[in-house]
């Protein structure tokens, strides 16, 4: 009897196992959209991919293989990280851009452990005004001076604003946009390891001028990002805005915002692949000297693998992509930061597949403050060639 008993308690106990409602699955992430800002755009389409200049000092240029407008295509420059220096790290990005019309420009300006901080600045510089100096009368690629955008990267953003700062000295077209996505990689002294900083209050007033930082590491971005915004003096607090990403684990997989969430790997993208430029008969190359910034620590180590490796997710195509996407869009028509404030789209990351709503940006427009005393402008060493 009690063999019986046990033999029923086992048996309704299986039943109960085999009978129970399987667990929910894991809500999937919000996909790409179709088209729009952020969206896919249309896959028919074919991408140049080549490069301008010289061996030595070239820029990756990309583009739709068709005839540009009329007017030029947007330009949208893409200064990466230091250490970064494969497009391919940023091929999902770049493709993106390269679909929606943009002329994407890549410089070259840094030799993995072979160039100094101090003349990366100089270096971006000489480089971007040669290939837009060469594309201008290409039908495909011409591009558009009076619509230009500066993308940057950890230590592509002061490099960015550098470059904004120094136009008018340089010869180079007042960007519209600066889009800074994790900034660091600042010095903090004049001999220090980083990007030193020009006067950024030479910067035009009617730039739009965007921070945008993750909630994991965020600390050293944080501050980076705050300074930048208010080293930036000349530009009004409408013009400038303080973006936060946040993470999100309500489903699967995971959206994590750390410093190289804005990396998304294509090998279409490699520029292993893409022929460099000749180099000239008669061209002069300076002797190498080496220095010990040049080398890349531990920790920018640790940082290039993981943006060699990252893959592109929600983040991308809604915090980092669309929001840019929007940021140029006003910024070419000469909208004001606290309008994109006030687009709910420009926050919105969507829902979660069972209809739950990712976290939004935290959206913030920096409040007017005294403007600092003008810091000297740094002179910077000129490329060398």
């Amino acid at each position: 009897m009690r063999l019986n008993a046990l033999s029923r308690v086992l048996a309704a106990g299986l039943l109960s196992l085999l009978t129970a409602p399987l667990p929910a699955a894991a809500a999937v992430p919000p996909s790409q959209p179709n088209e729009g800002p952020g969206g896919v755009g249309d896959r028919k389409l074919v991408i140049a991919k080549r490069a301008v200049g010289r061996a030595s000092a070239s820029t990756f240029v990309f583009h739709v293989a068709a005839a540009a407008p009329a007017a030029g295509r947007p330009v949208a420059v893409f200064l990466h990280g230091w250490g970064a220096a494969n497009p391919q790290s940023y091929g999902a990005w770049i493709d993106h851009l390269a679909r929606a019309g943009y002329l994407v420009l890549f410089p070259r300006f840094q030799d993995v452990n072979r160039t100094r901080p101090a003349d990366a600045v100089a270096n971006a510089e000489t480089l971007l005004r040669a290939a837009l100096d060469a594309l201008a009368s290409d039908a495909e690629a011409k591009p558009d001076p009076a619509r230009v955008a500066l993308i940057g990267h950890l230590a592509g953003v002061p490099i960015a604003m550098n470059i904004a700062a120094d136009a008018d000295a340089r010869g180079l077209p007042v960007p519209k946009l600066i889009f800074g996505v994790m900034p660091g990689g600042i010095a903090s002294g004049p001999k220090a390891r980083g990007i030193l900083l020009g006067d950024l209050g030479t910067i035009a007033p009617r730039t739009l001028l965007i921070t945008m930082i993750g909630d994991r590491d965020a600390r050293a971005a944080d501050a980076a990002a705050r300074r930048l915004l208010h080293a930036a003096s000349s530009i009004p607090s409408e013009r400038k805005l303080f973006l936060r990403t946040l993470s999100d684990d309500h489903g699967f997989p995971a959206l994590t915002a750390t410093l190289t969430a804005p990396a998304g790997l294509d090998a279409g993208f490699d520029g292993g692949a893409i022929k460099l430029p000749p180099e000239p008969k008669d061209a002069k190359t300076a002797p190498f000297k080496w220095s010990a910034d040049m080398s890349l620590t531990g920790e920018q180590q640790t940082l290039v693998a993981q943006i060699n490796n990252a893959r592109a997710d929600t983040l991308d195509y809604l915090a980092f992509w669309k929001t840019f996407d929007l940021a140029a869009a006003a910024a070419f028509s000469g909208a004001d930061a606290t309008a994109l404030k006030a687009n709910p789209r420009f926050s919105d990351m969507e829902r979660w597949g069972d209809g739950w709503p990712v976290k939004r940006l935290v959206v913030e427009v920096p409040r007017a403050s005294a403007a600092p005393q003008a810091a000297k402008s740094v002179p910077r060493p000129a490329a060398r060639r």
